[in-house]
């Protein structure tokens, strides 16, 4: 049985007139299918605003349909949603749950009783997951005085604690240094390893946390799924390819433009940098290079590094929407 499933899913927001824009729909998600077999670690990985969360809302019965169908568990979304919640749970990253004044313990006590968790039960799980992501020794700090890395850790316990049989993490490590994220991916993994019937649906804009976590990996853009595979089969969708990484003296739109339209190039983005621009180009064979090299020094670009390197995840975006994750989210014209 698959854990997750739906069929050409689709949600649209009415937004509605003011005097500064006229009435107009929003399509969040735009026919989704999908299957996410129980079981399995799945990625939805896209920049924000592409319809993950709303996705997410919506598989947790939390936002109904606009049309299409979406079930967990075998269950409708639309109903079933009492049972669904019996056997699910959600963290989002970012979120301040919890109440201030109640210690680590209290909170999550608390909502243990919401899910009718024996105490004795609640206060065992409770202290054997706060060692496990290493906060056992504020157990009775209060949440206020919780770091933000901290209190998502407490989110992170929170969802957990009720061993639901589908886990729902949406940016689970959104805000978070590189350590708090690090032991929060490691306790996702040792999670899932601990029981194979337990599924997780994880939300991210970071290509390495899908890279590193997900069984397979769903990429969606403006509401849309581009495509659905193991990380590693997605990126060797690219691996005919010759990858190029170039440090250079300078680079325009223009010569990045002259550089997109030769024959034997698939794929350039530039970044400035400090000590020059960065230049990713995937060229058709290694034997291109000579080509680009050549165009650059004819316009008196001076190459200042040059490397050669496998495909990501962020090639893979590119590849299928031509713009990279930050140039989307900074609404950059596609």
């Amino acid at each position: 049985m698959n854990a997750v499933e739906t069929n050409d899913l689709s949600r649209i927001y009415k937004v509605k007139k003011t005097k500064k824009q006229p009435a107009k729909t929003l399509v969040a998600l735009n026919h989704v299918t999908m299957q996410v077999q129980q079981g399995e670690l799945f990625g939805l990985l896209g920049p924000n605003g592409a319809g993950k969360t709303t996705l997410m809302k919506i598989l947790t019965t939390l936002l109904a349909p606009s049309s299409g169908t979406a079930s967990v568990m075998g269950l409708d979304v639309n109903k079933d949603p009492d049972l669904i919640r019996q056997q699910i749970n959600m963290v989002s990253g970012g979120e301040s749950s919890g109440y201030g004044l109640l210690t680590v313990k209290e909170n999550l006590w608390m909502f243990s009783q919401f899910y009718g968790i024996p105490t004795k039960m609640a206060n065992k799980r409770i202290m054997e997951l706060l060692k496990i992501v290493g906060l056992d020794d504020r157990a009775n700090t209060k949440c206020s005085d919780l770091s933000t890395g901290l209190r998502q850790k407490m989110n992170i316990v929170r969802g957990f604690m009720t061993e639901p049989s589908v886990l729902f993490l949406d940016e689970p490590t959104l805000g978070l240094d590189v350590g708090a994220s690090r032991d929060v991916r490691q306790f996702i993994r040792s999670w899932m390893e601990e029981d194979h019937q337990r599924t997780l649906l994880l939300t991210t804009h970071y290509m390495v946390e899908a890279d590193e976590l997900c069984d397979r990996v769903a990429i969606i853009n403006q509401g849309r799924i581009l495509a659905c595979d193991t990380p590693t089969a997605l990126k060797r969708r690219l691996q005919h390819d010759a990858i190029f990484n170039l440090l250079v003296s300078t680079l325009d739109d223009h010569d990045l433009d002259s550089l997109k339209q030769m024959p034997e190039v698939r794929l350039a983005t530039m970044k400035p940098l400090e000590d020059g621009v960065e230049l990713e180009i995937a060229l058709e064979d290694d034997a291109a290079l000579s080509t680009v090299i050549a165009y650059l020094t004819a316009h008196g670009i001076r190459i200042l590094n040059l490397s050669k390197r496998e495909a990501t995840l962020e090639d893979v975006f590119v590849s299928l929407v031509g713009l990279s994750m930050k140039e989307v989210e900074n609404g950059s014209p596609g």
